[in-house]
């Protein structure tokens, strides 16, 4: 019998027969402003799972591991058990969100570099933005470690944004979480998706209408289910060609 361990925001996780191995329920609840938005995008669980299944094998066969084990359902997969990192590692390649909000950089602008920022995953103090030396001082992760973490998202960077071009989307930004497993190993984890993903449509101008991602559900911009789907579509297409 499968006992849940941890419900967040957008998933459920339960314990399995073996202790090592857990199981992930992706839900259709939304949250966005640290969880003051909620709603429910309908479908979202099955596309999220299927999206984050096809990335975590692309990934996989690119040589990052990840706690990804097996789809085991539209909406469930099971996942290896790790030590979350306390940690948000977001990737930049185009200024847009809290970027703009904080620096005054026109949204859309390319970066010359990705950025790299490290964020604390703390809902009471509203995930903030941290230095590496904050990350230091509050024994978050260990230099080495920090490095670990940002040439491992660089990398995951230049695999997914070459995959969405090909799949005629831009990766605009993108979170990324990491565990540690049994060995200390550090594992890419969490889910890769629209959820945690901005992600515009390139054959489309309009700063509305490219939207293909939780920004359309987090600005009231509609269509949010249309815009999940389209994605999973793309993934698979491209997927099933490779």
């Amino acid at each position: 019998m499968n006992q849940k361990l941890y419900e967040g925001k957008a998933k459920i996780i339960y314990t399995t027969d073996k202790p090592e191995i857990l199981l992930a329920h992706y839900k259709d609840d939304a949250t966005a402003f640290n969880a003051q938005k909620r709603g429910q995008i309908s479908g979202k669980g099955q596309i999220n799972c299927t999206v984050s299944t096809h990335l975590f094998k692309l990934l996989e066969q690119a040589g990052i591991r990840s706690h990804f084990l097996e789809q085991t359902a539209p909406d469930q997969m099971l996942v290896r058990r790790v030590q979350i990192v306390p940690l948000e590692v977001v990737v930049r390649n185009i200024a847009a969100g809290s970027l703009c909000k904080q620096t005054g950089l026109p949204e859309g602008k390319i970066l010359a570099n990705p950025l790299v920022e490290f964020y604390y995953k703390n809902d009471a103090l509203g995930d903030p933005l941290l230095t590496i030396d904050r990350i230091s001082v509050m024994q978050i992760a260990t230099p080495e470690q920090i490095e670990q973490l940002r040439s491992l998202s660089l990398e995951v960077n230049r695999i997914l944004s070459e995959f969405f071009n090909q799949c005629g989307i831009t990766l605009v930004d993108f979170k990324l979480e990491f565990g540690l497993d049994e060995t200390q190993q550090i594992l890419l984890a969490d889910e890769i998706s629209p959820d945690t993903c901005r992600l515009w449509n390139q054959s489309e101008t309009d700063a509305e209408k490219r939207v293909m991602d939780k920004d359309r559900f987090r600005r009231d911009l509609g269509n949010v289910e249309n815009a999940y789907q389209q994605v999973l579509e793309r993934v698979l297409a491209q997927t099933s060609t490779k």
